[in-house]
């Protein structure tokens, strides 16, 4: 009489520990494979592509990045001029207010060489080394890559440069 009760106190103190050593299967991570660069000048894929990008450069930034983004072109010259004046504008209010150390500043486009503008142009009046821990990411072509780091190079900031192709 006594053995059945002992049987089932120590199934009843054995099946958590059986349990938990399943628990102590190290789970797989799976990376998903780099989303490549868009051929055209689709916004919805184009966003996607820099969100991955952004992503994947996010390794020791301890805050929310700053992600300047121009659309492609719509045909409406206004509505394309307002855009770049917008985005040229804070970019540069951005910059000029200073960026502490642990920060990120992502700047992307269809259009490089209009982005690279508003980098060159946001980085102008940067004082020598006052942003030194912050990593700006450049996603554009390599024709404006040297331009883009020449600008942001007195800044004192990590520079980043991925090929959109």
């Amino acid at each position: 009489m006594k053995t059945i009760p002992r049987l089932m106190l120590t199934a009843c103190l054995a099946l958590p520990l059986l349990a938990a050593c399943k628990k102590d299967e190290a789970p797989v991570a799976t990376v998903a494979a780099p989303v490549t660069a868009p051929a055209t000048a689709d916004d919805a894929a184009w966003r996607t592509y820099v969100s991955d990008v952004v992503t994947r450069n996010m390794e020791g930034i301890g805050n929310q990045p700053y992600v300047y983004y121009l659309p492609a072109p719509t045909g409406d010259e206004a509505a394309d001029a307002g855009n770049y004046e917008r985005l040229a504008d804070k970019a540069s209010s951005d910059v000029s207010r200073g960026i502490v150390r642990g920060n990120m500043l992502a700047y992307a486009s269809s259009d490089s060489t209009k982005m690279a503008d508003i980098v060159v142009d946001a980085f102008a009046s940067v004082a020598p080394d006052t942003m030194k821990g912050v990593r700006v990411v450049f996603i554009g072509s390599g024709a404006d890559q040297a331009r883009v780091s020449e600008a942001v190079a007195p800044a004192g900031v990590e520079f980043v440069f991925v090929e959109a192709k």
